[in-house]
């Protein structure tokens, strides 16, 4: 008889991705190519207009069903002193979130776009590294799912963003399980740690890595124990997203992170996802160097909440909106 486990089925998915619709892209470029103006001259705009419709199967693709998502967790490795922040900050942000007064708010006003915060258990920490796994199996396959569940209300573009204290330095210890490395080759400043505190953030990354060493090889193993509810959950939605067809928007350090596990598990995993922006933590730059990803926007943004994918997302609309709405030359 054979036995099963709580990451069989993401196991499973990973292994029967869908592809990209490469006939919807072929008309997208061909509709550029028609266009009035001179060859590949919009640039990037229209490799994002070809991704989305390769990666939505409309041609010419359309955006209008946009919806920023943010999940928010807490995490037991921050009673090391590796933030400045204390814990109760991230229910405070999410709570200034659902009441209108966070900066994504106003990013998804400007760029019509839905949004929606999960509060993974806040009021539970995960686990704390350097001492346990962040999470059992059951529970981290739990918020895999919950994850997916993001996109059940319909979407046509998800943005994903993370909310949680002390979240940089598990997004570095996950870099560097995924990765390899130690601490300092991954820590950064954070929400503006001093030197005592980068040296916490090193020393937990260490330990954990030591204690969960023979365990790390195995990706979604390196997730639950090193990782977090909110790296969990980014995770369900993107495969999620993947499954019916939606063209992900990735936000900073932490959801770069997230995105590893599934490269990890199988490199074809984030070919329907574009980097919207890079963060200045020095270990975002070196993990979408190694997933080969190039961001749209590097406007020095460490804030979290989405904003970097919500502010993406318009441009991703106006590449949508002049594959579809540029006249065609007339040929003389």
């Amino acid at each position: 008889m054979t036995s099963t486990t709580p990451f069989d089925d993401f196991r499973s998915l990973l292994a029967t991705l869908p592809a990209a619709d490469a006939a919807a892209e072929d008309r997208i470029r061909m509709l550029f190519a028609k266009a009035d103006k001179p060859k590949a001259s919009l640039g990037r705009i229209e490799d994002i207009a070809a991704w989305l419709g390769a990666w939505s199967g409309r041609a010419p693709p359309a955006v209008n069903r946009p919806l920023v998502a943010i999940f928010a967790g807490n995490h037991g490795a921050v009673r090391h002193a590796v933030s400045p922040r204390p814990v109760a900050a991230t229910a405070n942000a999410v709570e200034l979130c659902a009441a209108g007064g966070a900066a994504i708010n106003q990013v998804c006003i400007a760029n019509d776009l839905g949004l929606k915060v999960f509060d993974l258990a806040l009021d539970i920490p995960t686990g704390d590294i350097t001492e346990a796994a962040a999470l059992d199996e059951r529970g981290c396959a739990a918020t895999m799912a919950f994850g997916m569940e993001a996109v059940a209300g319909g979407a046509d573009l998800l943005c994903l963003g993370d909310l949680g204290v002390g979240n940089s330095t598990i997004a570095a210890a996950l870099c560097a399980a995924l990765f390899g490395g130690k601490g300092g080759d991954w820590v950064g400043p954070g929400s503006g740690a001093d030197a005592a505190m980068m040296a916490r953030k090193v020393d937990v990354i260490d330990r954990a890595l030591a204690l969960h060493g023979a365990s790390l090889g195995d990706p979604l193993e390196a997730l639950r124990r090193v990782g977090g509810r909110e790296f969990a959950a980014i995770c369900g939605a993107i495969l999620a997203a993947r499954m019916q067809k939606i063209p992900v928007l990735l936000d900073g350090f932490v959801a770069t992170a997230a995105a590893a596990v599934l490269h990890a598990a199988n490199p074809a995993a984030l070919d329907h996802c574009l980097l919207a922006s890079l963060s200045p933590e020095p270990g975002h730059a070196r993990a979408a160097q190694k997933l080969g990803l190039r961001p749209l926007l590097d406007f020095g943004i460490s804030h979290g909440e989405g904003i970097g994918a919500g502010l993406a997302a318009g441009l991703v609309k106006a590449a949508a909106l002049t594959s579809s709405g540029m006249a065609a030359a007339v040929r003389r």
